[in-house]
This record gives structure tokens, sequence and C-alpha cells, in this order.
């Protein structure tokens, strides 16, 4: 069982190294070498991430799968700690990495939660949004993926709801990458990524995994509860890139959801 630990620890820092080529949701761990082909539908698709590699088995075996759909009905309350962010002005790298849209993060950016540090990697975007809450998906989520200096990892999700044109966004989408799987760094052009939160910061918390291969299980997941808005132009934007790269919510298995006062 150690053994399995720590192999699932090195799978887990691995498939979120913030490298220009590689997925940071992705069971990319060699340098040079591409990953087994996945996609969102089709004989690769979900249902079959499985069978795409040996390595993906936890996307079939795994208890504790991302994402979920989130009923209000069953969440538990709890005092939970609030996130402190400490989110710092960045150059805007951002990469098309053949499954989604992402943006790397110099270092210097974090989160903490209680007493635990974890510092942003990247962030990126799937369309609709994986997370449901009461069956409802968004029309887009971003997932801030952060790494503790013990190698764990959160995710913050943003919720996208239609609405008024968010800038921080229009930064993003206005410089897509005209290749895949090569960084581009746009001169001139930061982000300040407290412009992407909402002015409440309560969440809902559970344990989960990644959301695409190899579904490495570990992952502390902080929902945040209130949606921004975006401008149905830029939700169309992302579309005309991916029209679609969500992985179906997952079973709860005994799970418990908890959120903050």
């Amino acid at each position: 069982m150690k053994r399995i630990s720590q192999l699932n620890a090195i799978a887990l820092t691995a498939a979120l190294l913030p490298a220009a080529g590689f997925c940071a949701e992705t069971a990319a761990a060699h340098p040079g070498k591409h990953p087994a082909h996945w996609t969102y539908s089709g004989v690769t698709g979900p249902a079959k991430w499985a069978s795409v590699d040996e390595k993906f088995g936890t996307c079939a075996m795994g208890q504790t799968q991302s994402p979920i759909d989130i009923r209000t009905t069953d969440v538990q309350s709890a005092a939970l700690p609030a996130i402190s962010f400490d989110y710092k002005p960045a150059p805007l790298k951002i990469v098309d990495n053949g499954h989604t849209v992402q943006v790397n993060i110099a270092p210097g950016s974090s989160i903490t939660v209680g007493d635990k540090r974890y510092e942003l990697l990247q962030f990126h975007f799937h369309k609709p949004s994986e997370e449901r809450v009461n069956g409802k998906a968004y029309p887009l989520v971003a997932h801030l993926v952060h790494k503790s200096e013990d190698g764990k990892l959160a995710v913050v999700a943003v919720l996208m709801d239609k609405g008024a044109r968010l800038p921080l966004i229009q930064a993003v989408f206005d410089n897509l990458p005209k290749a895949k799987e090569q960084e581009a760094s746009v001169a001139g052009i930061g982000i300040d990524l407290n412009a992407l939160l909402p002015e409440n910061r309560a969440y809902y918390s559970f344990a989960g995994s990644l959301t695409t291969p190899p579904c490495s299980e570990g992952v502390s997941w902080f929902v945040l509860k209130t949606p921004v808005q975006v401008s149905a132009e830029q939700i169309a934007r992302f579309g005309h890139v991916y029209a679609m790269n969500a992985r179906p919510v997952q079973p709860l298995n005994g799970r418990v959801i908890q959120v903050s006062q």
C-alpha cells in the first residue's frame, strides 16, 4: 500500500506540471513523449479512458473521482476556514494543450486554507462546467490548479454564468495561440486573477481527483458557490476552440460534501 501511495503522489505531481505541451490534468510524465491519445467523445472518450492506457485505470476503478453533482440538500454546513487568496499580477503565458486553453502562472501566487499553503500553477477552462449544482451545468468553469510544498494538489473551481463581459477572460481569449502545444508569452499583457474571483468566496469542499487522465485521486476541491459572469460572446469564443471538453459527473460513493458558512 505504501508503494501505491508513492506512485500515486508521483503521478499527481507529474500530471500537474505547468509546462508548454503538457496538459495539467494528463499523464504526461515523460518530457518529449506524447501521452496516450484520449478525447471527450467516441472510442477514446471518458467511458473508455481506462482502456486507452493502462496508466489510466483509476479513471474506471477510482472511488473519489471528479467532477461531481453537488446536491445542496445533501451538503453539510461546516466551520471551514476561509480560503485566503494571495494572487499577484503575472505575465500572460498561454497554451492550447490539445484539451483546453491553459494559462501558466509564474511563481508567487498562492492560496492558504487553514494552515496549508498551495502555490498556484495554472488555470484552464472546461465547457460546459464539469461541476454541476443540483444537476445544473454552467456554460464555463475555470479550474485554478495549486500544489502544496509537500506535493498535495488543490483545485479552486470558479463557475461562469452568462451575463456581463469579463475583461480578464477577454484578455485570455483575445490571445489564443495559433499553434497547439506551444506556450505563447504575450508581450505587454498581464493578468490579475483576483479579477476572476467573486466577492463572496464561500465554497463547497470535497475529496476528488483530476478530471482528466490519469484521474489521480487525493485532490482537494474547492468549488466557489457564487458564479462570475462572462458574456455570450466570450462563451462562444471558447466554444469555437473547444465545443465540449467536460467529463461527465462521477458517483459520490459515500463522500461528504461540506459547505463553508
